[in-house]
């Protein structure tokens, strides 16, 4: 379908469909296991904004253990 509608993009539509599905389930776990996991009291979820929310405090201590460079397109601050 790729092929027809962006002829001389060169993208494979399988390739990118199975790389976009692994970013999703590795965002998804970073977020369940956030609001889920255990020893990780203070994160709420933000109805509205459809985000997970924390103290500053809460934050800088969950980031503290854990490789930064891996939560940074989910840091909004």
């Amino acid at each position: 379908m790729l092929e027809k509608v962006l002829p001389n993009a060169m993208l494979k539509a399988k390739p990118n469909l199975e790389s976009r599905i692994r970013t999703l389930k590795r965002d998804w776990a970073i977020v369940y296991n956030m609001l889920s996991g255990k020893d990780n009291s203070g994160f709420g979820w933000d109805e509205h904004r459809q985000l997970v929310i924390a103290e500053d405090v809460v934050w800088n201590s969950y980031i503290s253990v854990r490789i930064i460079k891996t939560y940074g397109p989910l840091a909004l601050k």
